[in-house]
């Protein structure tokens, strides 16, 4: 576990969730520590990786999402050694095996749509490869709850929160951090 993660989460659990680079102004002047770049291409990633590092903030790569880059071993051997990003996000348990080998942060996104998936990522969590995990939607207070108690790594609520009570909500029930591209919410 990364502790500067832990402690830039604990500093302020809000993570600003960018789909789009014109919107890193706004995730830079907020008070939010952690960025997670949800889109993108390979062309803007050294000047979007530098702003974020100059701000003093951290920056996490959905690599899923990353147009120019496959999500592959050398992908990721590339990410890290041109671009320095403080970590990836990604979906794939293949992807989090291999960045964790390469000594790479990683955060593993999963989907909950029914109980099948529930289990899949209950079971990923205790077997898994990734630093951080993130539930996906973040709505699902219980869930995060039981998902945070069978896991030993840090859990983030993200996908659909809107509302201030969500985020308090997934926070209260186990959530270190919440992600949201909801703007208002990055000021929280």
């Amino acid at each position: 576990m990364n502790q500067e993660f832990v402690e830039a989460l604990e500093r302020n659990p809000v993570i600003a969730a960018i789909f789009d680079s014109s919107d890193l102004g706004e995730a830079l002047a907020s008070p939010c520590e952690v960025i997670f770049l949800l889109s993108g291409n390979i062309c803007e990633l050294k000047e979007l990786i530098h702003r974020v590092h100059a701000a003093g903030k951290k920056m996490y790569i959905h690599i899923d999402l990353l147009e120019g880059v496959a999500n592959d071993r050398s992908a990721i051997q590339f990410l890290k050694t041109h671009f320095y990003p403080d970590g990836i996000i990604t979906t794939k348990a293949v992807v989090a095996k291999h960045a964790r080998e390469e000594g790479v942060f990683v955060i593993q996104r999963f989907f909950l749509l029914d109980s099948k998936s529930y289990e899949t990522a209950r079971k990923t969590v205790k077997n898994g490869d990734a630093d951080a995990i993130e539930i996906l939607p973040g709505i699902l207070p219980e869930i995060i709850h039981q998902i945070s108690q069978c896991s030993s790594v840090p859990v983030i609520a993200g996908g659909l929160i809107r509302t201030k009570k969500n985020a308090m909500d997934s926070l209260a029930m186990g959530a270190m951090g919440v992600s949201t591209s909801c703007k208002t919410l990055w000021n929280m």
